[in-house]
């Protein structure tokens, strides 16, 4: 995965703690107000103080790793409190009197380096899973199903009215887009900054070069034939930006039955009713058909590629965090 927004946080406390140097995993449990970083934002810390992630972007790091250092010594979990009782909320990055709720596990001692190796093992196949920890008991076990909500809207958090903290581990967000023009020139860079893993796939080798697509993995094949191999899953989005049937439909019908999270195509009313009726004829009922967002991207008056792709990214992260509005 060439994303670097795919954090490797579980892996790297794993690596340390195998190399002998000490781990421990701080997660942000329960936030109040206005804090910088949202709830299951982890922290990777070594026996000698390396850090890897992010709690709170800088702001309350440096107290954490020397807590986490006398964890891993100590081999004892601990939860962290910081904010506006701490005097000067600004100071740690705590504005409008924001507070933030931090659980350190040290690796192999309260976070079992067995079970750690499994969720690193699921990460690393794709599958999504859930670490649930009940702080009263202190069992900690991994999950595949039973937090439907939670996979969906990628949202880690108390079970209501419990102890139980929910971790969501969802595999990392893709986006496969067909047709390397300008509105993915400016798309692709935006993808990147929202968290997307993007391939952009185009038989032209001269639209789809690496001076146009720098650091962008390509694909010349034919698109049906690259969104074949690609197994387009429930946190993949497609983007179609050719508008020429021959290119999009085939891979519209395979999207179409499969659970990927959003599909987008660019082009007018009039060619996405056009399209709408070949993919009807071609036996897709009208529910299916509704999972196409097209004319692509949000209604912002969009009139420009980069304003096109703005109104695509804001509809991809739409649906993301509210489902099909």
């Amino acid at each position: 995965m060439s994303n670097t927004d795919f954090d490797n946080i579980p892996e790297q406390a794993l690596a340390w703690h195998r190399a002998g140097q000490g781990a421990a995993l701080a997660t942000v449990i329960e936030t109040w107000g206005s804090a910088p970083r949202r709830v299951g934002s982890q922290l990777a810390i070594s026996g000698q103080g390396e850090i890897v992630g992010s709690v709170s972007g800088g702001c309350v790091e440096g107290a954490v790793i020397v807590e986490a250092i006398e964890a891993i010594q100590q081999g004892d979990a601990r939860e962290l409190e910081f904010g506006v009782s701490d005097g000067d909320a600004f100071a740690v990055g705590l504005a409008c009197g924001g507070t933030i709720r931090i659980l350190v596990e040290p690796v192999g001692q309260a976070l079992s380096s067995d079970l750690l190796a499994e969720l690193v093992a699921a990460r690393a196949a794709r599958k999504p899973i859930a670490y649930v920890i009940d702080l009263e008991t202190g069992v900690r076990s991994l999950a595949t199903n039973g937090f439907e909500t939670r996979f969906s809207m990628d949202r880690s958090g108390f079970e209501e009215d419990s102890k139980r903290f929910v971790a969501i581990h969802n595999p990392p967000l893709r986006l496969l887009i067909v047709g390397a023009v300008h509105i993915t020139q400016a798309l692709v860079p935006m993808a990147k900054m929202a968290g997307y893993d993007p391939m952009v796939v185009d038989p032209r080798e001269s639209f789809a070069s690496q001076a146009r697509f720098p650091d962008v993995t390509l694909s010349h094949e034919w698109p049906l034939d690259a969104a074949s191999a690609f197994d387009m899953d429930a946190r993949t989005a497609l983007v179609l930006l050719t508008h020429d049937p021959k290119l999009d439909d085939p891979v519209l019908q395979l999207a179409l039955k499969s659970p990927v999270a959003y599909i987008g195509a660019l082009g007018s009313k009039r060619t996405h009713a056009k399209r709408l009726e070949r993919l009807r004829n071609a036996g897709f009922s009208a529910a299916e058909c509704a999972r196409i967002q097209g004319p692509i991207g949000l209604d912002l008056g969009a009139s420009n590629p980069a304003e096109i792709a703005i109104s695509i990214i804001a509809q991809m992260v739409q649906m993301l965090r509210k489902g099909n509005q």
